[in-house]
């Protein structure tokens, strides 16, 4: 996560083109395309550094179409972290050739600051829960904005306009003797998805947590993923601040993404080791949800929630980057009256990968087939994930495949045990 290209040479240096990758790379599957696998990522990074290859467009596309999903590094004999090889390249093309206005403008101005990242959202509610984008989407008006971007609309099919932060005053957050939690709101849960938030909150005090809504902003992540180091650090270091303002044990959060973010703020501050010590203590108390109660344990469930076949979809950040996998799952197993079903290629992204879906929405869809058919042949009624970004990805892929599922957040299962 360093500024300089050169801090991931070794790094690159150590992918011997063996190919493997080739297998395992959902977006390699789509296209092909041998500038789309690691091995390609790694090869064009090198080239870059050693000056044998110019930024152009041909080195551009392909970088900005990886995952990030570190399916290849989970089946690299070497472990190469070609994720944060293709980041530094990103964050090299950033600083050579500059980024989108409208990206610049999130990173910077809308990301730090969740008042005015409000009102942008509840602008867009207003249009999309009055039908006005929906209009908009059936005149082709929003193909103006982008070729895709008529269909991205669809993704959600609503919009709060309230969002869980002013619904967090009226909660109960005091549980009793348990251990004090920092919770850190992820920008998805606040915005798109309150209900998932409340349902974390409730399940944390009926297991006798203390509960501290955190005065967070967004993690990071975002501008991260696209190269922004400066924003991404800008981000953390106001995290930082935030949480060291708060008197808990744990830090904890139900996105999946933010918790992997949060633990990696270390390598962010590579360069300053006065900040990366003070990044590696907050790490150190960093949770996700499923990892939280696998060790404090559920509420105790009174058997009034969902019954019969429940499956979960690994989130790329839980999984890969944090080995978070048993955790989950050891939580769905002591629901009563479920029964857990592995789903095959449980582990394989579903597209979303932040704004991937967006912004390459043909290439996010097929990858969103695939888990749709290993879904259906599970049979289940439920299918679970611990990631804002997968939960509005799978919900659109279970309407847009006519399947009988809900998806749910593994809190929203266990207040309902609860309850």
């Amino acid at each position: 996560m360093g500024e300089d290209l050169r801090q991931v040479y070794d790094e690159v240096a150590k992918c011997n083109r063996c190919g493997f990758c080739q297998a395992h790379c959902p977006i390699f599957d789509i296209t092909k395309d041998e500038r789309n696998v690691a091995r390609g990522h790694n090869a064009h990074v090198r080239s870059l550094i050693e000056g044998e290859l110019e930024i152009s467009e041909d080195f551009k596309d392909p970088l900005f179409e990886c995952l990030l999903c570190k399916a290849c590094v989970a089946n690299c004999f070497p472990a190469v972290r070609t994720e944060r090889n293709v980041v530094a390249g990103r964050a090299e093309y950033v600083r050579r050739v500059g980024q989108p206005r409208t990206m610049r403008f999130l990173f910077h101005r809308l990301l730090p600051d969740p008042v005015r990242m409000g009102r942008f959202v509840r602008l867009a509610a207003v249009g999309k829960n009055t039908g006005i984008t929906r209009l908009a989407r059936a005149l082709g008006i929003l193909k103006w904005f982008g070729k895709d971007f008529d269909r991205v609309e669809g993704l959600v099919e609503r919009l709060p306009t309230r969002f869980f932060r002013e619904r967090a005053r009226t909660l109960r957050l005091d549980g009793g003797a348990g251990r004090t939690v920092a919770y850190f709101v992820g920008c998805g849960f606040n915005f798109v998805l309150p209900d998932v938030a409340e349902a974390t909150v409730e399940v944390l005090v009926k297991g006798g947590a203390r509960v501290r809504v955190v005065d967070n902003v967004c993690c990071g992540l975002p501008a991260y993923g696209y190269g922004d180091l400066e924003a991404a650090r800008a981000l953390a270091r106001k995290n930082m601040d935030a949480l060291e303002q708060v008197d808990a044990e744990v830090i904890l959060t139900d996105c999946g993404s933010c918790s992997a973010f949060l633990k990696e703020y270390p390598e962010l501050f590579e360069e300053s080791p006065e900040e990366r010590d003070r990044a590696s203590r907050l790490a150190s108390r960093v949770k996700g949800f499923s990892e939280y109660l696998a060790e404090d344990g559920c509420p105790s469930p009174r058997g009034h929630g969902f019954r019969g076949k429940v499956t979960y979809h690994d989130p790329c950040h839980l999984s890969r980057y944090q080995g978070v996998v048993g955790q989950p799952r050891q939580v769905l197993r002591g629901l009563p009256g479920v029964e857990y079903v592995e789903m095959p290629e449980a582990d394989r992204c579903c597209g979303a990968a932040g704004s991937y879906n967006v912004l390459h929405y043909e290439q996010s869809m097929v990858v969103l087939d695939r888990k749709m058919e290993n879904l259906r042949k599970t049979e289940a009624g439920v299918l679970a994930t611990e990631c804002p970004g997968c939960l509005i990805q799978l919900r659109y892929g279970v309407r847009r495949a006519s399947l009988p599922v809900r998806v749910a957040h593994v809190s929203e299962l266990v207040r309902e045990a609860c309850s």
